[in-house]
């Protein structure tokens, strides 16, 4: 029967009462969105897109009538008209300097009074651009609403234990997984380690707390996973990883299962939004959580992609009326995807390449995902960690950090595998470090582009 409790049945507020279960106000409003969940997620491509545009209506009325930002902007947006697509589409993209240089301006005058008070966000700043927004209440609802979907959708026992490695956290230990389950399920308990440790201590940290379930920034994972599978060391009881805060480096997956034998599951977020897509529980690629965010992938042309074609992310939170972000370029770049077999009907992006910063400009124009050869390296020199930095358009700078000092023969041939797999004859040369550091939200860039558009 514990195993049960765990597992499937909700906890109950009413003495005396195991099952079924009566939750308490706010495990009663998560269950009441998740029903509503696994409506929404099997609905049609039209139904899903009417709702959307619902709901959408709303928020740009408000828009348009209590932030100033939008006065001009959505005048075109006729309360007496039924809002589509094309009327959606004419609307300027909103950039991240607009948020940067507008932030007292995108702040609702008059906040619907049932969505709570106005909480100030902000983005971890990794470009060195953070941004200002406001959030409320209600938006945190979502955020925790998509998160236990997330749980759901992954059929995660909830008596397991959470070991978590996150920026900016005390290390330390608590009762259960967090706000977004307690309220609703029995959870086993959850240990907080920061990514401002060693990779080396943060695995023995993982040793001794030997979870069930790990979850940390993508790149700090990969690290973590090289580390141990170096050392060969393997959490006992480890089932999962998940990992979230950046995209996913293309061998990571392979690589964490090489360490670990478990496998990975992704998720998509920014600050900003909350949750803009979950990995499918049957596939690699993912759900877009179109109950939370309108989201579009636009190509050079600002058209929405066809499946099989990279485009940049351009979002819309559905729920957020304090700041509001309307047809927001949050800077990233995904693939647009095929519909799923799985029976989920939401939108799919089989695949998250990552910021504009993360893409290599080629001298003749043009964008492209830059691959490295990195699986390679190890077999080449006694690299530890390393980083690509495009200066020019002709000229990569590496940075490497390395158990020992590489001869000219090793660099030669580190420096043909790079010119081979980006394709270009760039001049590639190395700088070396004691350590490559995360920004202050613990990400780690192994590609970023100092060239201006």
């Amino acid at each position: 029967m514990s195993t049960l409790a765990h597992t499937a049945v909700p906890g109950s507020a009413l003495p005396g009462v195991w099952w079924p279960a009566l939750p308490a106000a706010e495990g009663a409003r998560m269950l009441a969105l998740q029903y509503q969940f696994a409506q929404s997620e099997r609905w049609s491509p039209a139904e899903l897109r009417a709702a959307q545009f619902a709901q959408l209506s709303q928020l740009l009325q408000h828009a348009k009538a209590t932030v100033p930002f939008y006065r001009d902007r959505l005048a075109a947006i006729a309360a007496d008209q039924p809002l589509d697509a094309a009327a959606f589409e004419r609307i300027p993209l909103l950039r991240r300097q607009d948020i940067q240089e507008n932030f007292d301006a995108l702040v609702s005058r008059a906040l619907p009074p049932d969505h709570g008070g106005m909480r100030e966000g902000n983005t971890s700043g990794s470009t060195g651009r953070p941004i200002r927004f406001m959030g409320t209440p209600l938006t945190e609802v979502f955020w925790r609403a998509f998160t236990l979907r997330e749980h759901l959708w992954q059929r995660r026992d909830f008596s397991g234990k959470l070991a978590a490695i996150r920026a900016r956290v005390t290390s330390g230990d608590s009762a259960g997984w967090g706000v977004s389950t307690d309220s609703v399920f029995r959870t086993g308990p959850l240990s907080l380690c920061n990514t401002e440790l060693p990779v080396a201590r943060q695995a023995q940290w993982l040793m001794q707390q030997n979870p069930d379930y790990l979850i940390s920034v993508a790149s700090n994972v990969q690290e973590l996973a090289r580390h141990c599978g170096r050392q060969g060391l393997r959490p006992p009881r480890l089932r999962e990883v998940r990992t979230y805060g950046e995209a996913l480096h293309p061998d990571a997956r392979a690589e964490i299962h090489a360490a670990w034998g478990v496998p990975v599951i992704d998720m998509y977020s920014c600050r900003e939004a909350g949750y803009l897509a979950l990995q499918c529980p049957e596939h690699e690629h993912y759900h877009v959580q179109a109950e939370g965010v309108y989201l579009e992938l636009l190509d050079d042309q600002g058209q929405p992609c066809a499946p099989g074609t990279l485009g940049r992310v351009v979002i819309t939170a559905l729920h957020n009326f304090a700041t509001p972000l309307i047809r927001y370029d949050i800077g990233d770049y995904a693939e647009a995807g095929e519909p799923c077999d799985c029976g989920r009907r939401l939108p799919v992006i089989r695949r998250i390449v990552g910021r504009v910063r993360n893409m290599l400009r080629l001298p003749g124009g043009g964008l492209r995902h830059p691959r490295f050869g990195e699986a390679q390296f190890g077999g080449i020199a006694p690299v530890r960690q390393f980083q690509v930095v495009q200066k020019t358009l002709q000229d990569i700078e590496v940075a490497l950090v390395v158990a020992r000092p590489l001869t000219h023969a090793e660099e030669d041939t580190l420096r043909a595998l790079i010119i081979r797999n980006l394709a270009h004859p760039f001049t590639v040369f190395f700088v070396y470090r004691d350590r490559i550091p995360r920004s202050a939200g613990g990400k780690y860039e192994d590609f970023r582009s100092e060239v201006v558009a």
